[in-house]
């Protein structure tokens, strides 16, 4: 299980396993639980690159980031690792 702490975001830690590219039981703490529980739910078993690829850059309101696209680089750190 891999933690990552997020900045700029209503979320505080992003947790989520990495297996062989694959991304598994991503869980949001703190942020807006159903939207997050959503997206867990959707990229449950997707691969890395592309839960990356549909997520980076996201914003949320006036927010340079979002909880999305931490989660993607959050994901990018461990791939680079």
């Amino acid at each position: 299980m891999t933690t990552y702490n997020t900045q700029g975001t209503c979320s505080k830690e992003i947790n989520f396993d990495l297996t062989d590219g694959i991304v598994k039981n991503v869980n949001f703490k703190g942020g807006c639980p159903g939207n997050l529980q959503a997206i867990s739910s959707l990229l449950e078993g997707m691969p890395a690159a592309e839960v990356i690829k549909k997520l980076k850059g996201i914003t949320c309101g006036n927010k340079t980031t979002s909880c999305g696209d931490q989660l993607a680089i959050a994901l990018q750190e461990q791939i680079d690792k």
